[in-house]
């Protein structure tokens, strides 16, 4: 298979077709537009919700612990959906999944906006924003290949939906505050309602570029597989900030019986081996539909390329990295700064305006530079901004001290969120799209969930004095990235197209 990838529709790789086929720059914004704001508004509701706890737990009468689960629930839902989701992306329509999960994150949205209980709440919020969230955005990213079908071209649009999404997850914290300080934590609910409408709206005006050839069949035995082997991975690596990763560090209990004392080996293995043990299922499920000539979830033929391969290494480490700094940095301003959330959003600002500077200039850097080269420069300057914030960051330290790290590290990610998904996506042809696009929106997911897991058990289990806990964590984020860098250099080179 070539390493470039080619385009269903003229057989010729995707980089190669005349200039007559591109769009022009009016409908290129058109389509762009309403698929960065719906990244955005993802991103966003899987980082806004986290300083609204107490006023949500206050408001309903239940408890902090509920609104965690519900949070987890989101991630969850979201992950265990998102190669079903892209999957059916193949046989309804890219703009027509697009829009049908806008409208079940819409009304999630508003359900959890007009809830009483935390049982409204996580339907609305857990649930349907979860699976609107897994239809929506595998479209996003598959349009965007399809329609613009060279790598340079792509990778500018490709910078605007990562800045965009780099943009909600790091102003979620800032925005949520904001709008629960001033009105209330249901209007940051309605706000996501008005947004995902407007969308809507914009989105009659995306045209889809039709497929070629049959539409394929819906596996619904390895839909449910799949489902359930991440879902079980993620559970327990998100129930790490709770057990630990090896001793249990409280008791696990199932129905009221000790199955594991505390001291013991950590139960979070009991869940990843019983999702290893299906995703291993579902791979010789699908090789099975494959060989009687039946349509499987995904082709094992993605798993063979090793560009991609590599792409979604660097994938998983990207959001790793990012969303375990931004949860280390917010709990260490918190806890050791004593900021509000307000506060604490604001500080993350230089992080997010390094995030949209570099998304910005994606284009212009992809004409100049490979997408493997861009992708170890971001590594790289992440690695820096690591660096000055673990050398400058103190508890007696001025503001100015977090900017310069906050700054480095935000490029490096703006950089290497765009490249990476660019590798990964033009890989492979129009008509691998709908696969390759779920599975890399699900290993993104399993990025995000890992980093806040591992700095979360690393901040419970280390013993340190005040405020070295965190710079322990910070240590760790900063070996993820030197292993991203070093499967980066391993990308072959002419995969930047």
């Amino acid at each position: 298979m070539n390493e470039i990838g080619q385009s269903a529709d003229s057989g010729r790789p995707a980089a190669d077709r005349p200039a007559a086929d591109r769009p022009a720059a009016g409908r290129a914004g058109a389509l762009v537009l309403p698929l960065a704001l719906a990244q955005f508004v993802a991103s966003y509701a899987a980082t806004n919700m986290n300083v609204a706890i107490s006023a949500i737990a206050a408001d309903l009468n239940t408890t902090v612990i509920g609104l965690q689960t519900t949070i987890t629930l989101f991630t969850l839902t979201m992950a265990a959906l998102m190669i079903p989701g892209s999957k059916l992306t193949d046989i309804a329509g890219r703009k027509a999944c697009f829009v049908a999960g806008l409208c079940v994150y819409g009304t999630g949205a508003l359900l959890a906006a007009l809830s009483g209980g935390l049982g409204l709440l996580i339907f609305g919020y857990s649930f349907l924003e979860g699976v609107g969230s897994a239809l929506m955005i595998p479209p996003v990213y598959i349009l965007i290949t399809v329609t613009f079908p060279d790598v340079k071209s792509r990778a500018r649009y490709f910078g605007a939906v990562s800045g965009a999404g780099g943009l909600g997850a790091a102003a979620g914290p800032l925005i949520g505050g904001l709008i629960t300080t001033a009105i209330s934590w249901r209007a940051s609910f309605i706000a996501q309602v008005l947004v995902v409408a407007w969308i809507i709206v914009m989105a009659r005006r995306i045209t889809d570029p039709p497929r070629t050839g049959p539409r394929p069949g819906f596996d619904t035995e390895g839909a449910i597989l799949s489902a359930a082997g991440l879902f079980f991975v993620v559970l327990g690596i998100l129930r790490t900030s709770v057990y630990g990763w090896l001793e249990a560090r409280e008791d696990f209990v199932v129905a009221g019986t000790v199955v594991i004392a505390k001291g013991g080996v950590s139960p979070v293995w009991i869940f990843i081996g019983i999702g290893a043990a299906i995703l291993a299922w579902f791979f010789l499920h699908i090789g099975r539909r494959e060989r009687h000539g039946r349509e499987p979830l995904l082709h094992r033929r993605l798993f063979r390329n090793r560009t991609a391969n590599l792409g979604l290494g660097t994938q998983l480490a990207q959001w790793l990295v990012l969303q375990g700094a931004f949860f280390v940095i917010s709990v260490y301003l918190q806890e050791i700064w004593k900021y509000s959330a307000i506060k604490t959003g604001l500080m993350l600002t230089p992080a997010t305006f390094g995030i949209l500077l570099a998304s910005a200039a994606a284009g212009r850097l992809a004409r100049r530079r490979q997408q493997r080269t861009l992708i170890i420069a971001g590594f790289a300057l992440t690695a820096a901004g690591m660096a000055l914030l673990l050398a400058l960051v103190r508890k007696d330290a001025g503001v100015a001290s977090f900017v310069p790290g906050l700054l480095l590290m935000g490029a490096g990610v703006g950089v290497m969120l765009t490249s990476s998904v660019n590798v990964v996506q033009s890989a492979f042809p129009d008509t691998d799209q709908g696969d390759i696009s779920g599975l890399s929106r699900s290993v993104s997911n399993l990025g995000s969930s890992l980093g806040t897991a591992l700095v979360g058990s690393v901040l419970v289990a280390a013993k340190l004095p005040e405020g070295k806990p965190f710079a322990v964590a910070l240590a760790v984020l900063a070996v993820c990235t030197l292993t991203g860098l070093v499967t980066a250099v391993f990308i072959p080179r002419r995969a930047a197209g």
